[in-house]
């Protein structure tokens, strides 16, 4: 039977105390899952995080995290991937403490780069000096598909990077993949399970159990994403109703964090509208 799971990308929405608090505030909701958001720095320190993980485990809230919105692996400049790999180290080494299963992160730019194939190689090569010395029991690091065609990130390309090391599980953003295309795909069940078909097929059934999944309503323009928004725009797409059936429908589980404009409502909508399929 299917399971799924879903919480907001970051604090709920008017919330103002500390992360350690999340958690029975989410479940008195009837949310059961948490995206810390380190997009702006890893600034968490270990005293924190293990607050942050006793709490999780104490109202069953699973979590993940999301790394610097700074990281480019793909760059040709040595100093940017330096940077950029000791960011990822950094919010590894912070989830393995949080007990997030998850680090999600933008694996680069093409821009630089004489091809996609080159940009997605120098993704790969670096993430070997991430993994280097780095011990991780718990967390597992996530390139998200990306919602531009200037950044590395189709489905394709998310799954060659997870294919490069044994710690590695796809993160999908349905909005992005409806973004990047201008909104020629993720408009209908069939194209969902296309995905998640592919994602099982060449990555292994673990990589469904759960499948980390970011969702919102997505407005995009000439190369891909623009701005988040929320489910009830009826102007934008992909439709949740999709995503939702389709992985009903395959059987497999998920931990959906809502990205929308108001984060927790739209996790709460999300977890109505699966409720009748379930």
């Amino acid at each position: 039977m299917t399971t799924l799971r879903f919480g907001p990308a970051g604090k709920p929405t008017n919330f103002s105390g500390d992360y350690e608090d999340v958690p029975p505030v989410l479940r008195q909701m009837g949310l059961d899952a948490l995206e810390y958001e380190a997009v702006r720095g890893v600034r968490v320190t270990k005293e924190k995080a293990e607050k942050i993980r006793e709490a999780a485990q104490k109202y069953d809230i699973t979590l993940s995290m999301h790394a610097p919105y700074f990281i480019n692996l793909a760059s040709p400049e040595e100093e940017t991937v330096r940077k950029s790999v000791e960011r990822l180290r950094e919010a590894a080494q912070a989830s393995e403490w949080m007990g997030a299963y998850a680090v999600v992160f933008h694996p680069g730019y093409i821009k630089g780069n004489s091809s996609r194939e080159e940009a997605l190689n120098r993704v790969i090569e670096a993430l070997r000096q991430v993994f280097d010395g780095l011990e991780l029991r718990v967390a597992w690091l996530a390139p998200e598909t990306t919602g531009k065609e200037s950044q590395v990130g189709d489905v394709e390309e998310t799954i060659r990077i997870c294919q490069s090391h044994d710690r590695l599980r796809p993160a999908v953003d349905w909005a992005h993949l409806h973004a990047r295309t201008e909104g020629a795909d993720i408009n209908s069940e069939d194209d969902v399970i296309k995905v998640i078909d592919r994602i099982e097929k060449e990555l292994g059934t673990w990589a469904v159990k759960p499948l980390h999944t970011h969702f919102s309503k997505i407005e995009y323009g000439k190369g891909g994403e623009r701005e988040h928004h929320t489910l009830g725009e009826k102007d934008f797409g992909p439709e949740w109703e999709y995503v939702c059936k389709a992985y009903v429908d395959t059987g497999i589980d998920g931990v959906i964090i809502s990205e929308s404009p108001i984060l927790e409502q739209d996790a709460l909508l999300m977890k109505k509208i699966c409720e009748k399929y379930l």
